[in-house]
């Protein structure tokens, strides 16, 4: 039996490093990628970028904290997620931004429900109000980002949009953030209400999910702004 969880444990460890790794790759790519893309793109990259950053530097530190204690409190989790989930959110803006006309209203209203959204989901799991109430609160601000790039000005700006590489990263975004992005209010509801699960398996879910969530989400507006320069700039 300990041998097995000692396994897992190892797992975990690996998990940190490996997306530590793949962070600092990506967040090294995209710094060289915003130079080879049209100005308007320059804005969505550098956001890429930047959330690539933070996210190393939340695996650097995550990593330091398991090798040294074995665990991953939610809080250094969250601190993590209160600031990468909005940064997403805000990417995604300024990538339809850059081929239409979105409100100012709008972008407040993203970033505000964004970071209550993170924020409502720790509260729920620290205890800090009740749990049922955290997650409620968490689940209607995604469904809200989610129906403005569903149904909102943001899916009527790309439906205009003639470049195809451009609408279909969209369509891959939007994706993530409906799939990959439900692994996390799921976690929360195994964490609290279904009996919980070992902090190194819900780790190594947490930290393979990156790869989707973070990585490919980033990696795709970099795809898309760097084909759609290239078109504009043929003659």
């Amino acid at each position: 039996m300990s041998t097995k969880l000692l396994g897992v444990a190892d797992v975990a460890s690996g998990t940190f490093f490996l997306m530590l790794i793949a962070m600092v790759g990506t967040t090294i790519f995209l710094t060289m990628g915003s130079a080879w893309v049209a100005r308007r793109w320059k804005v969505p990259v550098t956001l890429a970028g930047i959330t690539t950053l933070v996210a190393t530097l939340f695996y650097l530190n995550a990593n330091a904290v398991w090798l040294t204690h074995g665990q991953m409190p939610a809080i250094y989790r969250y601190t993590g997620w209160v600031l990468t989930q909005p940064l997403q959110v805000i990417t995604l803006y300024f990538y339809v931004w850059a081929v239409g006309t979105l409100s100012t209203a709008l972008f407040w209203r993203l970033l505000v429900a964004s970071v209550c959204m993170v924020l409502a989901r720790y509260m729920g799991e620290a205890d800090l109000m009740h749990p049922t109430l955290g997650f409620l609160i968490g689940l209607v601000l995604w469904l809200y980002v989610l129906g403005e790039a569903y149904f909102g000005k943001i899916s009527d700006v790309m439906h205009k949009v003639q470049h195809y590489t451009v609408r279909r990263c969209f369509f891959w975004m939007r994706l993530i953030m409906t799939v990959g992005w439900a692994v996390w209010p799921l976690c929360y509801f195994i964490v609290r209400f279904a009996g919980g699960v070992g902090d190194a398996k819900l780790s190594v879910t947490y930290n393979l999910i990156d790869f989707i969530n973070v990585t490919a989400f980033v990696l795709a507006i970099l795809t898309a702004a760097i084909k759609e320069s290239t078109a504009s700039a043929k003659p």
